[in-house]
């Protein structure tokens, strides 16, 4: 057919080619075009493995094609676990966390600008220093009945004890992450900062009163709750004395930043509203003074509140504490009383002791709430008071 067309055709469509393909040779062209269908299979073979890695991928990790390459995570978000609400910030769900001492007192010490934007009931923290045992918990676990949603338990003991009581007590899981404490050191002021922070965490506890496993109530709760609570100071004794145990304390050191005109010594049984906590919890400068110079034989849970206190707050102090104890015996230990001496009349000797007091500038009879110490076996007669003399 090729040999009947007319000459010069063929020339023609040579020139054609040529047009199209102006720099390409034939046989050039030709190893292109096995080079693409290289590469091509080569790609497609690519995918194919691809997949297949994919496929096992799925069949062995739970996860859907469509989740993978469009992850709803990106698109949904659920609160049920990963979100903040306002109720677990208000109020911790747990008292255990990992917190450092540091991190808790940072997380501890900030202070809200506005308006709390949820119901506010001022709440009282009791905060228990412990060894291992709460002797008296049956006492006040009829003294704090009836009355949830007005007070907070909470418990620094040794790091591994595990407090024995049931589910019902005011005091199940309300141990808060604890260290080693050493009597007459400065790690009672760490226990106490410790207490003190965990407590803040709850934006509802307005008073914290801190109390031994030797204490236990005067007075019924709604006595307690209303003296604390409409209080408008603060108890924290706090006095200077040229003694040995208390002027003989002081480190010069100390000074410039502590003086020994703002030296104070107190009973370490303080009661403090939400505003002193935080600035005690939150200060340390004048801590750091005092665990780098009031050791030994200096005491400093009975210096430091004391001291800070009157530099900084002295007018929001009453300068006294709501924990009655008897010193009368001398001695580096307060008298303890056990069984024998509990009676009608004994408690109401410590509440009406002769001691006049001022509560929100008018004087009063009322000064104490507390009392301490008290050994294991006074539990039994003081139970039995409880309806007669104490009134719960």
């Amino acid at each position: 057919m090729w040999s009947e067309m007319k000459p010069g055709f063929k020339t023609r469509m040579d020139e054609m080619d040529s047009d199209f393909f102006p720099s390409t040779p034939r046989k050039g062209w030709s190893i292109g075009l096995v080079k693409c269908v290289t590469c091509l299979v080569i790609f497609m073979a690519g995918m194919i493995l691809g997949l297949s890695a994919s496929a096992h991928f799925m069949r062995n990790s739970n996860v859907s094609q469509a989740e993978l390459f469009f992850p709803t995570t990106m698109y949904t978000a659920s609160c049920d676990k990963a979100c903040v609400s306002l109720k677990s910030f208000i109020k911790p769900t747990h008292l255990m966390h990992t917190m450092s001492d540091d991190e808790l007192f940072w997380r501890a010490s900030m202070v809200p600008k506005m308006e709390y934007p949820f119901q506010r009931v001022p709440k009282v923290a009791f905060m228990f220093m412990t060894r291992g045992p709460l002797p008296f918990a049956p006492l006040w676990d009829r003294f704090f009945k009836g009355h949830e949603g007005l007070y907070s338990v909470y418990m620094h003991t040794l790091p591994d004890y595990k407090l024995n009581v049931s589910k019902t007590s005011a005091f199940y899981g309300r141990q808060i992450p604890s260290e080693e404490v050493s009597w007459g050191s400065v790690t009672l002021v760490d226990a106490e900062k410790r207490l003190l922070a965990n407590a803040l965490l709850d934006f509802s506890n307005e008073r914290f009163v801190l109390l031994s496993e030797s204490c236990i109530p005067l007075y019924n709760f709604p006595t307690v709750y209303e003296y604390l609570i409409n209080s408008a100071a603060s108890f924290v004794q706090s006095y200077y004395e040229d003694t040995k145990q208390c002027r003989g304390r002081y480190n010069r050191r100390m000074a410039p930043d502590i003086k020994l005109s703002q030296w104070r010594k107190g009973s370490e049984w303080f009661e403090l509203n939400r505003e002193l906590a935080v600035n005690i919890v939150a200060d340390y400068k004048y801590y750091s003074l005092f665990r780098k110079y009031c050791r030994p034989s200096c005491y400093p849970d009975e210096h430091y509140i004391p001291t800070y206190l009157n530099m900084f707050h002295g007018a929001l102090n009453a300068n006294r504490s709501v924990t009655w104890v008897d010193w009368s015996r001398g001695g580096p230990h307060p008298a303890t009383y056990g069984a024998p001496s509990i009676t009608v009349e004994f408690i109401q000797a410590i509440r009406n002791n002769g001691t006049f007091c001022m509560y929100n500038s008018r004087p009063t009879s009322l000064c104490f709430l507390f009392a301490r110490k008290f050994s294991p076996s006074a539990l039994r007669p003081l139970l039995n008071l409880t309806k007669t003399v104490m009134d719960f």
